[in-house]
């Protein structure tokens, strides 16, 4: 073999290799036990995966609820079917958070479409669940992934709200700011939601959108959240919206927008609405 084959074989290969990793779909072993559990309609397999103490902590659709509803949830499904997109499979803060889009066909026939949101640790020796966020037949498109860099790192936020009023004010236009940070699922969700057809042209029309990164630990831009009064403990995406000098015009103080996955267009539509510049 010649070396420019031999080179040319090798790239080929790596590019093959590339292609493979990009495309593979990342699996967490206790997940696809849980998994198993649940397509078998084990109900004393499917408990055990839910922890005791700490008892685990699950909202369905925005509600708090019980792991038993959850169980019963799965349960009554009696899936022929599970096709499952993981969109998020890495450590953080001590446990494993899993997120997976999922399409389950049941025994009759019936589609379900979900969006599940999972907390793993190890407690005594086994992976348990400790959290459990479920949102059934979302309305609002769900991500495939988080790779996009909706907050870049290298930004100067303070830069970018100086630079987005002066615009607004030529544009006659508000500030929209959005604190949030790439680990965010529903920051996302939030910003795949901002591309719809019936939403883009609300925002085009009437705000400068700004995104305020608060980094890994929600520590950075302090201050912002500060002067924009958002209530970080009431979770994240937060909004705030200003006029083109800053001036804050109402921020949100219940975490509105924090379970985004959750939301119906509807909702966004007249947030964006009650909020927009006056006409002149």
């Amino acid at each position: 073999m010649s070396k420019r084959v031999q080179f040319a074989w090798t790239a080929l290969v790596l590019a093959a290799t590339f292609v493979v990793a990009q495309t593979a779909v990342p699996t967490f072993a206790p997940f696809e036990q849980w998994k198993k559990a649940v397509l078998s309609g084990d109900a004393a397999a499917l408990r055990e995966f839910y922890s005791i103490e700490p008892v685990a902590k699950v909202q369905i659709n925005s509600v708090a609820s019980e792991a038993e509803a959850d169980i019963n949830f799965w349960l009554s499904l009696k899936p022929r079917s599970m096709t499952v997109e993981v969109v998020r499979n890495e450590p953080r803060h001590g446990h494993v958070s899993f997120i997976f889009r999922c399409q389950v066909v049941s025994s009759d026939g019936n589609s379900t479409s979900l969006t599940d949101d999972q907390s793993w640790q190890q407690i005594g020796g086994r992976w348990r669940l400790i959290s459990v966020e479920r949102t059934d037949a979302p309305q609002l498109t769900q991500p495939a992934n988080m790779k996009k860099d909706i907050y870049p790192a290298n930004v100067d936020a303070h830069a970018e709200i100086k630079e987005g009023g002066e615009r607004a004010a030529r544009e006659h236009k508000r500030l929209l700011l959005v604190f949030g940070a790439n680990w965010c699922f529903d920051c996302h969700v939030l910003d795949l939601a901002f591309q719809r057809p019936d939403l883009a042209p609300i925002l085009a029309a009437n705000y400068e959108v700004i995104h305020i990164d608060l980094g890994p630990e929600e520590e950075k831009n302090s201050d912002l959240v500060h002067a924009y009064q958002i209530p970080l403990n009431k979770g994240v995406p937060a909004l705030a919206v200003a006029e083109s000098d800053g001036k804050l015009v109402v921020s949100q103080k219940n975490g509105e927008f924090e379970d985004a996955r959750g939301l119906t267009p509807e909702v966004l539509i007249e947030f964006l609405n009650k909020w927009k510049p006056e006409a002149r």
